[in-house]
């Protein structure tokens, strides 16, 4: 019996390109890195694995890759078991976060190497290198090295590279890590546009919960060498199935608390002193339990707009945080002061300041009453 946090829905087995199944890794005989392991990719889906350092999620992928074996269970692409097969006979394509490239070889000859491994006729070679340096709008740098590339340059030459022997799976192991920011996230962009365009399989590893957000058809968050939820990235912001994983997808508040009433998917938390507040009833919780209630900074509410809410409370202002279209107010909260609102910037009263008492609001179902995960 698998113990992931999620069991994924049964997907069809025509459509789907590789499975795990219960697959475990250790690397001392003790400690188990990834544990049971069940997880189905469609053909032609961009899944992210997602985690914190250590989680399990780059394992996967080198077990994916043919650079780790299994300790138990299986990989197979489509009906084919993956486990003895070598790296270099499961034709995949590999980006990795430091390119790779071969400093003596131009552009061209980066790209070109795949092809020449498999003895491709120069001619098909010659077509199938223009054609990628097109797609990566990167014709005009044919013939330089990669030390005369900038570093997004090059992530789109290794990428290149990875494509040009049309692969049935691409793996990207945090390929855009060494970017700055503004870059990186153009390159989110082409890259998932690149996905759409060519009707690829990608598995692509980051511990950046906003890339994943991005970029992906499905996000599987990793804790502790388990899956805690597989989902879109919109069930998983909406609907986070434990604690971790509302803490791990974007901005939330996390207040402890006690379930006083459950019924229907809905429930009555008690916490801090005597408050309480409406919420919807999270996974494998019921009357009495501790519940972590979770809470996005851009639900809450406060002074004027929390007052028709149905839960209300009072708050200490400690910190006015300003991001140009938006204010992040820090509050103390039944004991939590990096309780967090977060509210436009015409919506806060310019008298406000540190120290200020103000009311804060929000409705049930914008908090989640979950199990720690």
């Amino acid at each position: 019996m698998s113990n992931n946090k999620t069991r994924e829905p049964t997907p069809s087995l025509a459509s789907s390109l590789i499975r795990f199944v219960g697959v475990q890794k250790t690397y001392d005989g003790e400690h188990l890195v990834v544990k049971d392991l069940n997880l189905t990719i469609q053909q032609g889906e961009f899944v992210t694995l997602l985690g914190p350092s250590g989680s399990g999620k780059t394992t996967c992928l080198m077990m994916l890759a043919g650079f780790e074996v299994p300790t138990s269970g299986d990989i197979f692409l489509r009906e084919q078991r993956l486990n003895s097969v070598p790296p270099h006979k499961r034709n995949f394509g590999m980006v990795f976060q430091n390119y790779a490239l071969f400093p003596h070889m131009t552009v061209e000859e980066n790209i070109r190497y795949p092809l020449k491994t498999r003895r491709l006729p120069s001619a098909e070679a010659d077509r199938k290198v223009a054609e990628v340096l097109d797609k990566i709008q990167l014709r005009q740098f044919a013939k330089r090295r990669p030390t005369q590339l900038s570093g997004g340059q090059q992530q789109r030459v290794a990428l290149a590279r990875a494509l040009v022997f049309e692969p049935q799976l691409v793996l990207m192991d945090e390929p855009l890590g060494a970017l700055d920011k503004q870059l990186r996230e153009q390159m989110q962009l082409e890259i998932k546009h690149l996905h759409e365009q060519l009707g690829l399989t990608v598995v692509f590893v980051t511990h950046d919960q906003s890339e994943a957000l991005t970029m992906s058809d499905r996000v599987a968050v990793f804790n502790d060498g388990v899956i805690q939820q597989i989902d879109s990235p919109s069930a998983l912001y909406e609907h986070p199935a434990n604690a971790f994983v509302a803490q791990f997808i974007g901005e939330n508040n996390t207040l402890p608390g006690r379930i006083e009433s459950a019924a229907g998917g809905q429930c009555r938390v008690s916490f801090g002193s005597g408050f309480s507040t409406g919420a919807l009833l999270g996974p494998n919780l019921a009357l009495g339990d501790s519940a972590c209630l979770s809470i996005r900074p851009e639900r809450v509410k406060l002074n004027g707009s929390a007052r028709q809410l149905p839960n209300r409370l009072q708050a200490r202002v400690q910190e006015f945080i300003y991001l140009g279209d938006h204010l992040r107010v820090r509050c103390e909260v039944a004991g939590n002061s990096e309780f967090m609102a977060r509210v436009p910037v015409d919506e806060v009263c310019s008298s406000m300041k540190p120290g200020d008492v103000i009311e804060l609001g929000w409705r049930d179902e914008d908090v989640r009453a979950l199990s720690e995960g």
